[in-house]
Formats: structure tokens, sequence, C-alpha cells
């Protein structure tokens, strides 16, 4: 079997632990992101990219959707953030980011702001 570019067997096997350990907020943000799907839309959970796991991603249009805890809130969680979602971009990916509050609040303002950057690949 051919090896997938540069994602370890390590980051690999923790990307399929993570997808059957879903907090409700992300299963929230699966749901969400499976209605685009009808449109076009074909996003992956927790799916290794280089050293990172991406908690959604359309690989073929290079957009990461992130949903972030409480680890997101300390100096350190911001520090690998910021580093991870600079490599992601240098990498060509768009990232957006959500507060776990935010789906539960605000579910109808995340749906239209993801719709809003994702418009120009989605088909009516």
């Amino acid at each position: 079997m051919m090896p997938h570019s540069n994602i370890t067997p390590e980051t690999r096997d923790r990307a399929r632990r993570l997808r059957t350990e879903l907090t409700r907020a992300e299963a929230r943000m699966w749901n969400l992101l499976r209605d685009f799907r009808p449109r076009g839309a074909r996003f992956r959970r927790e799916t290794p990219i280089g050293p990172y796991i991406a908690d959604f991603a359309w690989l073929s249009k290079k957009i990461v959707i992130e949903v972030d805890g409480d680890s997101h809130e300390t100096d350190q969680g911001r520090a690998h953030d910021r580093a991870r979602d600079a490599w992601m971009r240098s990498q060509g990916y768009i990232v957006l980011r959500f507060d776990n509050a935010d789906l539960v609040d605000a579910e109808d303002h995340v749906f239209l702001e993801i719709e809003k950057a994702i418009a120009r690949y989605l088909h009516d």
C-alpha cells in the first residue's frame, strides 16, 4: 500500500479515534455541514492535513472548519491555534473557527457564516 503524503501513521490513527469521539458541539457542526452536501460540499470529519488534524475539511476546496472548546482559551491553546492556522494558510487553506458556544447559542449565524465563506463553491 502506498503511504499518504506527509501524514504519519500516528496522526492517521489519532484522527480515526477522534472520529468516534465527537463533542456535542462537533456533532452539531457535522449535522450543519451535512446540510450543504446536496449543494456539492464534501466535508470530512477529523481529517489529517500534514502534521495536524482538522475538525472538518473540504479537501478539494481547501477549507477547514474548527470548533473550539475550552482548551483553545489558554495561552498555550491560542499559540497552538495561531501556529496551526498559519501552517494551514501557508498550504492554501482557508480556516474558519467557531466557539462551542456559537453552535449552541447561534447555530443559524454559524450556518450563514459558513455559507457566505463557501458560496462560490456551492450549486443550487
